[in-house]
């Protein structure tokens, strides 16, 4: 925004300063609702935090009993047959809010078994990798909430910043700066006003 010492003299000023103050005003109530939405947005994806947090907590502990199961009833070497034959790979969804882009939800997407891979010999071994699929889909969604918390609160910051730079600082000088050129029209225009009155109080005399 132009510095209010920027603005023109005398009525030019004055709607120069008008103009501006009408322009801040605006975009301090732009920035409160963006503010308000960031915030509901926010506060609507920390609840998510917790919700995929406890998720995670249970997938795990789940993964976690199921290992230890299929390692008791068929031992450590045979637990490399329930890994998967390739990566999995995590898709992400988009949100956008007042022009923010967050994600949304992720999950894991696992490659299908190979038509020659053997087979693992044990329910307790497809129960396991079965389990550990879910506990790393909750971990790629619960990370996905995390995320989203993170760039909202940046973004809310971040305009909660320039509103208070625009009701602080901005709105007051421009205010301020108003005030005084009104001021300073109004005696302008008494004098002028005085100016003529003697010019014409003048001139009859003369005529006289």
């Amino acid at each position: 925004m132009a510095g209010v010492s920027q603005a023109p003299p005398g009525r030019a000023g004055r709607l120069w300063l008008q103009h501006r103050l009408t322009t801040a005003q605006h975009g301090s109530e732009l920035l409160d609702r963006k503010l308000r939405i960031l915030r509901t947005e926010r506060e609507s994806h920390s609840l998510l935090v917790e919700r995929t947090g406890r998720a995670l907590v249970a997938a795990t502990t789940e993964a976690h009993r199921w290992s230890l199961r299929a390692a008791v009833l068929v031992g450590q070497a045979p637990l490399h047959l329930a890994v998967a034959p390739a990566p999995a790979t995590v898709e992400i969804s988009w949100g956008e809010t007042m022009g923010v882009r967050y994600p949304v939800t992720a999950r894991c997407v696992f490659p299908e078994p190979a038509g020659d891979e053997p087979a693992p010999g044990s329910a307790a071994l497809v129960l396991a990798r079965e389990a550990c699929a879910r506990a790393l889909d909750a971990a790629a969604a619960h990370a996905a909430a995390q995320a989203a918390v993170r760039v909202l609160e940046e973004q809310e910051a971040a305009t909660r910043r320039r509103l208070r730079a625009i009701e602080d600082r901005w709105v007051p000088r421009l205010r301020a700066a108003l005030a005084e050129a009104e001021l300073r029209l109004e005696e302008e225009e008494r004098t002028e006003g005085l100016r003529l009155r003697w010019a014409a109080g003048t001139g009859r005399a003369g005529e006289g």
